[in-house]
């Protein structure tokens, strides 16, 4: 376990999440007004736990939405933006040719992309539950030596994949991976010595 807390972050409502469509590994789906207002409430909410200019390192995926509501939760806490890391690892599941096709569309041809346990479906050429295992669990340790605490801004599904390893969720073997429960947009995780707690649960909706 990690010597220090961390806070795994959803990024805000998209436009694509409004438009109903299948967003996946999509680098720039900008945010809705909705989601940048969920931003803030993310923001407001650490800066209320934490303080100002807080010891944090911060982290996220390299797409613009995550970048995007990392800048409103920096300015909160009056940390640079500019000094946040970013990790391919930490991007959303592959949606393959699904990717960017509207939920009703894609599920007209093949049924439920959703499960009753809020899972999604994998596309027949996307990427698969162990592989977003694999990736997101590389970079938890290729990172295990960073001190202090840090914020892990990123998506729906991949945060529920690193949130199950962090916490050592067992492997669910209806898809081969840990897979921890999952939070609306804008709400944030804190994760600390092996165990989950809620900081902040948002306000916006995603069907993953």
């Amino acid at each position: 376990m990690r010597n220090g807390r961390d806070f795994i972050a959803r990024h805000g409502e998209t436009v694509f999440n409004a438009a109903r469509r299948l967003q996946g590994d999509h680098a720039h789906t900008p945010l809705t007004r909705a989601g940048f207002a969920q931003a803030d409430e993310m923001g407001a909410a650490l800066r209320a736990l934490l303080g100002a200019r807080p010891r944090l390192t911060l982290w996220a995926s390299p797409t613009g939405r995550a970048l995007q509501t990392l800048a409103v939760i920096a300015e909160h806490l009056e940390l640079d933006w500019h000094a946040a890391n970013t990790d391919g690892r930490l991007v959303e599941i592959g949606m393959g040719s699904w990717g960017g096709r509207y939920y009703a569309d894609v599920m007209a041809e093949v049924g439920a992309v959703v499960d009753r346990d809020g899972r999604l479906r994998v596309a027949p050429d996307g990427e698969n539950y162990p592989a977003i295992a694999a990736r997101v669990g590389a970079w938890a340790a290729d990172t295990a030596e960073d001190a202090g605490d840090r914020l892990v801004v990123m998506h729906g599904v991949s945060s529920r994949v690193l949130r199950g390893v962090l916490i050592g969720l067992p492997v669910d073997p209806a898809i081969g991976a840990p897979v921890a429960p999952g939070l609306p947009q804008g709400s944030v995780s804190l994760i600390e010595d092996g165990r989950e707690t809620l900081a902040h649960r948002g306000r916006g909706h995603a069907p993953a």
